[in-house]
């Protein structure tokens, strides 16, 4: 019996399986379209400058194939290679090497132009030596990782001991001050998420791979905040949801490091003082989103609490390496997806926890939730306006 339901559950694939090959075979759209003109698209994934000339990547995000004729840099026609040569297929790729002499800190206008006389531009803002993999780099993007992620996360845990001496009052008002932070950095993520998302080739339904990454974390969160609250306790409760808090923090940074690394590489921001010392404070209140929920846990390990600063710091660290050196828009709204998915859900666990012996309405009508909500979005808004 179980292999005639397998059977039966796999006949309607094959089925289609053979529709499609049928359309592929006798495609019926070839009698509309006559010798109408082949739909062209061509997306630039990723320009890098190095001392050879310049080197970009293009994605063919059309249905027909794409054949790359000639390529224009500042309005001059220039030689180039391609790899692999030849025509491009749907979602392919080819690496253009340009032997063009870029100039530091100006301006590079690119053009590709197709076999058919169509055209794609792409615009180098700043012109500067695309970072390489060695020690000296790494190290560079260790420090500003640990500047802009650990530091500031390490530095609000340092409020732990004052949340643990908060009355009822106080208590309402940090864990809302977290909400109202957590809200603000959801906020962030959605905005930063599907801004890329609408950038991004038209074939990967960037929109909708947001909704996928963040409904995928959501119920991931969920999962993992019933299985940590099942080894019991109001203190264990308490640990879980500040793991959860650390984690969804850890996968916004990641994915702020990945910002960070790629317009590093770019040249598109300039990662001086006035930035770090905004991502710091910035990021320092993400510390104390954390210890909120563990004011009635009792004393704490040093040794745990350093565990949930680097899950919610040490993320940086990596998203600016992969940034600067692989940055990929689709990573990019797949983590700032994943992380605005964990900090909803943990924002929905916190509200869950403080309306279990108060109606949630009963509770924002209260003085001390009003303020710490409104407190955590005016906090991050007013840190967030220095890094710009």
């Amino acid at each position: 019996m179980s292999a005639r339901l397998w059977l039966l559950g796999l006949l309607p694939l094959v089925l289609l399986a053979g529709l499609l090959a049928l359309i592929l075979a006798f495609d019926p759209t070839e009698a509309i379209r006559g010798d109408a003109p082949p739909v062209e698209r061509l997306a630039f994934q990723r320009v890098e400058l190095g001392p050879e000339g310049i080197r970009a990547t293009v994605l063919n995000d059309g249905p027909d194939p794409v054949q790359i004729a000639q390529v224009m840099v500042d309005e001059a026609y220039w030689a180039f290679t391609a790899e692999p040569a030849g025509e491009l297929g749907h979602l392919s790729r080819a690496t253009l090497e340009i032997p063009y002499p870029w100039v530091a800190g100006e301006v590079h206008e690119l053009r590709v132009i197709t076999a058919t006389g169509v055209t794609f531009d792409h615009t180098i803002e700043v012109a500067m030596a695309t970072p390489k993999p060695s020690g000296r780099v790494l190290a560079v993007f260790t420090l500003i990782g640990l500047y802009v992620g650990v530091l500031p996360v390490a530095l609000g845990l340092a409020w732990y001991p004052l949340v643990r001496r908060l009355g009822r009052r106080g208590l309402d008002f940090a864990l809302a001050l977290t909400v109202g932070l957590l809200l603000f950095l959801l906020i962030d993520s959605a905005h930063d998420g599907l801004e890329i998302a609408a950038e991004m080739p038209g074939s990967y339904q960037g929109v909708a791979l947001f909704a996928l990454a963040a409904g995928f974390a959501f119920l991931a969160i969920e999962v993992l905040g019933v299985r940590l609250r099942e080894r019991g306790g109001a203190a264990g409760a308490a640990w879980a949801t500040a793991f959860l808090v650390a984690v969804g923090i850890g996968l916004h940074n990641f994915a702020e490091g990945l910002a960070i690394g790629a317009a590093f590489a770019l040249g598109e921001a300039a990662l001086g003082t006035l930035l770090i010392i905004g991502f710091t404070l910035h990021n320092t209140t993400e510390g104390l989103a954390i210890v909120a929920p563990l004011s009635k846990a009792g004393s704490a390990p040093v040794a745990r609490l350093a565990l949930l600063g680097l899950v919610a710091g040490a993320p940086t660290i990596a998203g600016v390496w992969l940034g600067g050196l692989v940055y990929s828009p689709v990573w990019s709204v797949v983590f700032l997806a994943v992380g605005a998915g964990a900090i909803a859900q943990v924002v929905a666990q916190i509200t869950r926890a403080m309306a279990r012996e108060r109606p949630i309405g009963d509770l924002v009508r209260t003085a001390p939730v009003a303020a710490g909500l409104l407190a955590g979005l005016a906090i991050m808004y007013a840190t967030g306006m220095m890094i710009g």
